[in-house]
């Protein structure tokens, strides 16, 4: 639908809620951080959700014998990018401080315990 689509009740359609349609809102999502520990990961990391506009929902992070590792669940509700988008840039920011990051959707693991 184009922008200014009308809906089914002739109402004009907001931009927001056209781009709902199109873009399927990128939910919970679960966030590994693992490498060797350095000074910002963690407010490195948080920065690019912040300006993505993902919300961190819960957050656990320990560093054992000089490793970092951190687990993130978030919602991207907000988050006007796609979640291959998200997990693309997170793991190209998680090269550049030579960690590994992994974003996995939270309905994997959701399905994964009823089975």
């Amino acid at each position: 639908m184009p922008f200014g689509a009308k809906g089914s009740a002739g109402s004009a359609l907001t931009s927001a809620a056209i781009y709902r349609i199109i873009v399927p809102v990128m939910k919970k999502v679960i966030i590994t951080v693992v490498g060797k520990d350095t000074v910002g990961i963690l407010a490195k990391t948080c920065t690019y959700l912040a300006k993505a506009n993902i919300n961190i929902l819960d957050i656990s992070q320990t560093v054992v014998s000089g490793y970092f590792n951190m687990m993130m669940i978030v919602d991207g509700a907000r988050c006007r990018k796609s979640f291959e988008d998200v997990a693309a840039e997170l793991g190209e920011l998680g090269l550049g401080l030579g960690l590994k990051i992994r974003c996995q959707k939270s309905e994997i693991f959701e399905k994964m315990h009823r089975v």
